[in-house]
């Protein structure tokens, strides 16, 4: 496969203020490609690397061309981490750092990068196509003949490496609520996050894609408009007044889609702030209908420049919601809740205290691209069949039971929840962890059935005792732990402790107003 094109294309867009890169290709030769022009502003040295599994820009070895603005000239260079040491080092003898090379030329300090290897140095106004590629077919063979010792493999999606790197960044995330996101993004790629305002439910949601995605390119973030009516805002609409254009939205959402379709090995990330300021079925419904048909959004009929008439949301697009509730926001109807996992967050005392004594700004920044190299791994987990979990049979036996408990209160759930939550423990125990099945069911109360709860005390206490009791290993304690004349702790007394703790607090929302709901307790 040539590259020649695709580099002069580079070239034409270092001179511009054009930071995009999704209509460049993201592979050759099973490699990876990578390009920056920037973050924000240009950037004086614009690059494009080639990406083996297992290395990325931050920790490992790669081929990259490296565009020096000020000396117009082009590098193609032993590229070589800076963040992190490499742990394969590069097999070539003689090659001088770019530092040195710029000295013994005259030409100054390199702006960056100076101390990867110089391989080859071009003139920009005299390139020459066959040379070029010759060039890059040694460097790539000599970059293979470099990996070939290593056993490491295709890399392997781990959330425990996104909780060490948040970590490290100053992040203050509990990594069973990372394996649950994880978990529930792969079981079904939308994700609500609701809970305390402030706690981190957009950060983490930002922070997550930054680190699997390779460039921002990947990632809309859109801030909810309460003033939201239709489905404009995300995806435009065609132009009345001059036939055969389309407006396309500010917020990126189409554009966004357009390179999903295009590269369907990488994972694309719609993330909503603030979902329910306006009411979500307004603006979002035809995402819900194509999330589950798998049939394309009509956009427009005949033609509209670069914009299709219809469009995909294919299963390397994760849609994430955050919400807060209070007297500004919307209620999520069940239509919307069915069709998400919704985790719930919040902060204990010693979450609180970490936070306080750290004394450290967190710096989301410096995760972008670090899991770039596990990504494709991520989106094929999350469009084929996991293996069933090792408690299968047991998840079963104890749905029926809920299902019989949630029946008079009209929260019974249908065939997709039950396959969702029996899919989300095969997914756990996909990723490694060893849930047994009472932590499972926890989570899986939590995240699809217990949010759909809502009504008045009549309607909602005897479901709500009935689930209470479920959670208990002696339900006759239940009154007493609901009247808070008694706390319960330990695997000896609750079988469902995050669940249970709901139920207490939906319950006593209930007997205080009478009326009582998920998002409110």
């Amino acid at each position: 496969m040539e590259f020649f094109e695709q580099l002069t294309r580079f070239l034409a867009q270092c001179q511009t203020e054009n930071l995009k890169t999704s209509h460049f290709p993201g592979k050759l030769e099973g490699l990876k490609i990578k390009i920056s022009f920037g973050k924000g502003n240009p950037a004086r040295v614009p690059w494009v690397a080639f990406l083996a599994p297992g290395q990325h820009i931050s920790n490992g070895i790669y081929p990259f061309y490296l565009f020096y603005k000020n000396q117009q000239l082009l590098v193609l260079a032993f590229g070589v981490s800076e963040t992190l040491s490499p742990e394969i080092p590069w097999r070539q003898s003689s090659a001088e750092t770019i530092s040195s090379y710029f000295k013994r030329h005259g030409l100054g300090k390199p702006a960056r990068y100076g101390g990867s290897f110089v391989f080859r140095v071009y003139e920009t106004e005299d390139l020459e196509k066959q040379q070029v590629e010759m060039d890059l077919q040694e460097m790539l063979g000599i970059y293979k003949d470099t990996l070939a010792g290593s056993t490491a493999g295709e890399p392997q999606f781990d959330y425990r490496a996104f909780h060490r790197m948040a970590l490290e960044c100053g992040l203050q995330i509990d990594p069973e609520l990372v394996l649950r996101f994880a978990a529930a993004l792969i079981a079904k790629p939308f994700v609500i996050l609701t809970g305390l305002s402030g706690a981190g439910k957009t950060r983490l949601a930002h922070a997550f894609a930054q680190w699997i995605c390779e460039t921002e390119d990947q990632i809309c973030l859109v801030p909810v408009g309460a003033d939201w009516t239709n489905r404009e805002p995300l995806l435009g609409f065609p132009n009345a007044l001059e036939p055969g254009q389309y407006v396309k939205p500010e917020t990126g959402v189409v554009d966004l889609l357009m390179s999903a379709e295009i590269n369907a090995d990488k994972p694309y990330f719609l993330i909503l702030d603030e979902m329910n300021l306006s009411h979500v079925e307004r603006y979002f419904a035809d995402f819900l209908s194509a999330m589950e048909s798998g049939e394309p959004i009509r956009l427009h009929n005949g033609t509209a420049g670069v914009v299709p008439p219809c469009i995909r949301i294919l299963s390397n697009v994760f849609m994430i919601g955050t919400v807060n509730i209070d007297e500004t926001t919307y209620m999520f109807s069940p239509k919307v809740l069915d069709r998400a996992s919704v985790i719930e967050f919040s902060i204990s005392k010693e979450e609180m205290h970490a936070f306080l004594t750290s004394g450290r700004k967190p710096d989301a920044g410096s995760l972008i691209g670090n899991g770039a190299d596990v990504a494709e791994t991520f989106v094929t987990m999350a469009h084929i069949h996991v293996p069933d979990s090792p408690i299968r049979a047991q998840l079963i036996d104890e749905l029926l039971a809920l299902f019989e408990i949630l029946k008079p209160a009209g929260a019974e759930f249908g065939y997709r929840s039950a396959a969702e939550i029996l899919r989300f423990a095969g997914v756990i125990s996909h990723l490694g962890a060893r849930w047994p099945v009472q932590k499972v069911m926890d989570a899986a109360l939590m995240q699809k059935l217990l949010p759909k709860i809502y009504g008045s005390r009549r309607k909602l206490e005897p479901v709500l005792k009935a689930l209470g009791k479920r959670c208990l290993v002696n339900p006759e304690l239940l009154d007493d732990y609901l009247a808070g004349k008694k706390e319960l702790t330990g695997q000896e007394t609750v079988h469902y402790p995050a669940a249970l703790e709901k139920i207490r607090r939906i319950y006593r929302n209930l007997i205080d107003h009478g009326f009582a709901s998920f998002a409110e307790a």
